[in-house]
């Protein structure tokens, strides 16, 4: 299958660019470079440079790689940020969005996944969230997301397009072959923060809010490996719905772990303590989100290979160790 991942130069485009080829798909890559890495794009992998908000070069690209699916993972994601700049994310995330929707249904690519996230149910009452739990933005991050989920469905029932959207839960760790990783420069993602100041590149490791109600205080996420994620995504491509359908599927282990367990197991893998230093909330943090992810095991067959946070960890810091021993990577 080929396989169009618009964003596909960032950390979780380039990962499924990999796993896509280890099963034998052919990804191609469309980026504008804003926050991805030319690098980052397997070599000999179709590649055109463009923004997704610009129609006319996407579907020139789509024509020229004979596109019979699309990834859709270009977006703003710091939920921080969101709040201080929300136009920039109903830009870059909802119109944009739509942009993307209109020029693949037009033209005819058949197969289509959208890269949500957790943050479009807010902060519900449940432990768990399954996709039946009522959708409740806390942010513009989350919002800015569930509207583009809103547009899709549309799109592609009177398109016929067959549409997937998969709301992950936290992102983390690397390519276990260490082909590829997150490369964000100044990044903020809680597992990419406290592998740098493993390998040394950051003095300590800031922990937003210690006064949560959780069992220690600090908030809880569900963290999921990269590579099976990008599992996830092949699944939802060759295990279609039916035309005009849009299915949703949870994307996380069911396993919540606190920032202090975070850094704990860390710890654990330096054989010293992480140095922290605890901070004010940040606005726009929920204090708990967590997966039932028993629809996409059921639907799709989904069987996860990384489901543990040392597996995370210890992943996401050799790939830091690599970034530092060979610059440019």
């Amino acid at each position: 299958m080929r396989i169009m991942l618009i964003g596909g130069a960032g950390y979780i485009g380039s990962s499924i660019a990999h796993h896509l080829l280890d099963r034998g798909h052919e990804p191609g890559v469309f980026d504008n470079l804003s926050t991805g890495s030319r690098q980052a794009v397997p070599p000999g992998v179709f590649f055109a440079q463009g923004d997704c908000g610009d129609g006319t070069t996407l579907s020139a690209a789509l024509k020229a790689f004979r596109t019979d699916a699309v990834i859709q993972l270009a977006a703003s994601v710091r939920v921080e940020e969101s709040v201080s700049e929300p136009a920039k994310y109903y830009f870059n995330n909802t119109t944009k969005s739509l942009t993307v929707f209109d020029t693949c249904a037009r033209s005819g690519v058949a197969d289509f996944v959208f890269s949500s996230t957790a943050a479009v149910y807010g902060e519900p009452d449940t432990v768990l969230i399954d996709e039946q739990v009522p959708t409740v933005p806390v942010n513009p991050y989350g919002h800015s997301k569930l509207a583009s989920e809103f547009m899709l469905k549309d799109i592609a029932r009177v398109s016929g397009m067959r549409a997937t959207i998969l709301r992950y839960f936290n992102v983390a760790g690397a390519d276990v072959k260490l082909r590829t990783g997150q490369r964000t420069k100044e990044a903020t993602h809680l597992i990419k923060v406290a592998a740098e100041v493993a390998a040394g590149h950051r003095p300590h490791l800031d922990i937003y809010g210690t006064d949560y109600a959780t069992p220690d205080g600090t908030c809880v996420r569900d963290y999921i490996h990269v590579m099976d994620l990008a599992l996830a995504h092949e699944l939802a491509l060759t295990k279609p719905g039916l035309p005009s359908e849009t299915r949703i599927f949870n994307c996380g282990y069911g396993t919540g772990n606190s920032v202090r367990e975070v850094v704990n197991a860390f710890g654990e893998v330096l054989n010293h303590p992480l140095a922290t230093r605890d901070r004010p909330r940040r606005p726009g943090d929920a204090a708990a989100l967590a997966c039932n992810s028993a629809k996409l095991k059921r639907e799709l067959g989904w069987t996860p290979n990384h489901a543990s946070l040392k597996t995370i960890v210890e992943t996401a810091l050799n790939w830091e160790r690599k970034l530092s021993a060979t610059p440019g990577t």
